[in-house]
């Protein structure tokens, strides 16, 4: 092994994908047999077209407007592999369904530009569509303080999206992965941490590894990806801008972890 990556896996989305990104990350070490440059935009709340705030504390750029993109644009060409996932925060923070369509379709053009095999997360519509009226104020009170977006208004625009998303996969030819109501919990909207793996699984079998030469070789990675709190290209804490050199992580086999 000579240190130099195998693959690039481009990996965009929230809060589902923050949590997961040290279990995801590490199956992809596993699947290409060798170190891999991932580049990822995720993180609490995080919208696809706008700056966005957790419990009004720390806030991180729109991921059409991070800097991801001009990092790609630097970096040499390799098999690439993406994941765009968790699209529907921007739903509670009021943004209709077409234009959040319109910010991942944008996304998804940018991954084109970039030879990735990409691969598209549906809405965990199953479980939205069988919260109560009661159940979606306590999960808003919680899970996004101060928001107001009435139930009726995101269930219509959640289908809408839902919708939207369906025509634009088929348009571009791009896999869906349509979550299962029995992922999630009392929380409606994060997969449980003992379906996580069973997650990752069904976005692994859409990535057309095999054409990249990639399969077949699952070395068991040295060490687990555990990237820093903190460790964002650029963010904001209490209204403070900061910026964080990157990547935020390398591993011993060459593998690193750009966050944005």
């Amino acid at each position: 092994m000579d240190g130099r990556p195998a693959l690039r896996a481009i990996l965009l989305g929230a809060s589902n994908l923050a949590l997961a990104l040290p279990l995801g990350v590490d199956g992809l070490r596993r699947r290409a047999g060798g170190p891999v440059e991932a580049l990822a935009a995720c993180g609490q709340g995080r919208s696809f077209g706008t700056w966005s705030r957790f419990f009004f504390v720390r806030g991180l750029p729109g991921i059409l407007d991070c800097g991801l993109w001009p990092e790609l644009d630097r970096l040499p060409p390799l098999p690439t592999v993406a994941l765009v996932t968790d699209v529907g925060n921007d739903l509670i923070y009021g943004v209709d369904a077409a234009t959040v369509a319109s910010w991942v379709e944008a996304c998804l053009g940018r991954l084109a530009d970039q030879g990735a095999e990409t691969v598209l997360t549906l809405l965990p519509l199953p479980r939205i569509e069988r919260l109560t009226p009661r159940q979606y104020l306590m999960a808003r009170s919680i899970l996004f303080p101060g928001r107001n977006v009435p139930w009726p208004r995101l269930q219509a625009e959640a289908r809408e999206l839902d919708a939207r998303l369906r025509r634009i996969g088929a348009e571009r030819g791009i896999p869906l992965v349509e979550p299962e109501a029995s992922w999630y919990g009392i929380d409606p909207i994060h997969v449980r941490r003992s379906l996580r793996p069973e997650a990752w699984d069904r976005v692994f079998s859409l990535w057309p590894l095999a054409s990249a030469g990639l399969s077949g070789r699952q070395s068991s990675p040295p060490g687990r990806c555990r990237p820093s709190l903190f460790g964002t290209a650029c963010f904001r804490l209490f209204g403070t801008e900061f910026r964080r050199p990157q990547p935020a992580l390398r591993l011993d086999d060459g593998t690193t972890l750009s966050l944005f």
